[in-house]
């Protein structure tokens, strides 16, 4: 019996490491881009999903081009950060998340500028299930984590 429960925990083990290293590659396939590569590749995605006309890809674009940068720039800060081995305080925190939000407020404002009233219900309806997806796979990855450590 004690066997068999080995055996299951070296399998689940293995399993959980294939698959954190099928999502690491995948990230650094987009992590390797230019700010202006991956705000192209998201602008055609929205393109073929919401029918987008010549204007609202261009308008669309320049969002995209900034929150690329701001986003690559936050990764270096935080893995400088991860290096130094330095934790943020309660405060720190409370303030990063605070401004993510805020940012994400200017985000649905300035794209609802730039859709119609169709479109954006669409794409309201992909983000809220790609924020899901995304929150399901991160759970599922934590889970992973925590039985590899017991």
């Amino acid at each position: 019996m004690k066997k068999l429960v080995l055996a299951i925990l070296v399998m689940a083990g293995l399993s959980a490491t294939a698959q954190d290293h099928d999502m690491k590659s995948k990230r650094g396939t987009m992590k390797d881009l230019s700010p202006e590569q991956v705000a192209t590749l998201q602008t055609k995605k929205m393109t073929l999903a919401l029918d987008l006309n010549e204007t609202q890809q261009s308008k669309l674009k320049s969002i995209f081009i900034e929150e690329a940068k701001m986003r690559k720039s936050r990764m270096e800060d935080f893995k400088a950060q991860k290096e130094d081995g330095k934790k943020l305080t309660a405060e720190e925190r409370y303030k990063r998340q605070n401004e993510r939000l805020d940012h994400q407020i200017e985000r649905k404002n300035a794209i609802k500028s730039i859709l119609d009233v169709e479109q954006y219900a669409k794409w309201e309806k992909m983000d809220h299930h790609k924020k899901r997806k995304f929150n399901d796979k991160r759970k599922d990855h934590k889970k992973e984590r925590r039985m590899s450590r017991e």
